[in-house]
């Protein structure tokens, strides 16, 4: 089983840790730089009521400031290296394979974070998600239940769980 809290603990490789540490250094440092820049000059432009160019930047001001906590919050929250290997348990990291009730294909997707296999092939599901809440902890054989968005309850069981590997 798992330790208390662990379903919501974003796994991220070395590698996707450093690509959104740069992210958060440039956003936080020389890009507000340059956009308290662009709204500087755009206030000089006159009457700030009619002023298309400030508006836009002070939008694109708040959009970056957005994505600057976003990112301080995962970085702060991310544990780095790779995720458990609990062969055969479902959790973060870990690559499922499952059967939907009443139907004969599978589906195989990540429990994970999308920020950490950027431009993977494979689907990802959080670990938060009403699926991911529904597998975390289940076995091999396993079956989870779990209520899709229009309220109905999804039935799915679990046919194999590996370690996701990049």
């Amino acid at each position: 089983m798992t330790e208390a809290g662990e379903a919501t603990v974003t796994w991220l490789t070395q590698e996707a840790f450093d690509r959104l540490k740069s992210e958060y250094d440039y956003l936080s440092g020389p890009g507000r730089t340059e956009i308290a820049k662009k709204i500087g000059e755009a206030r000089e432009e006159g009457d700030l009521r009619e002023n298309g160019g400030y508006h836009a930047a002070k939008e694109e001001q708040g959009k970056r400031e957005a994505r600057i906590r976003q990112l301080r919050q995962l970085l702060e929250e991310a544990r780095v290296g790779e995720a458990p290997t609990d062969a055969g348990v479902v959790g973060p990291g870990m690559v499922v394979t499952v059967r939907f009730a009443d139907d004969t294909d599978t589906e195989r997707f990540l429990i994970g974070s999308r920020e950490d296999s950027a431009g993977g092939s494979l689907e990802i599901y959080s670990a938060q998600s009403p699926l991911g809440k529904a597998l975390t902890g289940k076995q091999i054989g396993e079956k989870a239940t779990y209520l899709l968005p229009n309220g109905r309850e999804m039935s799915v069981e679990v046919l194999d769980v590996e370690p996701y590997i990049g």
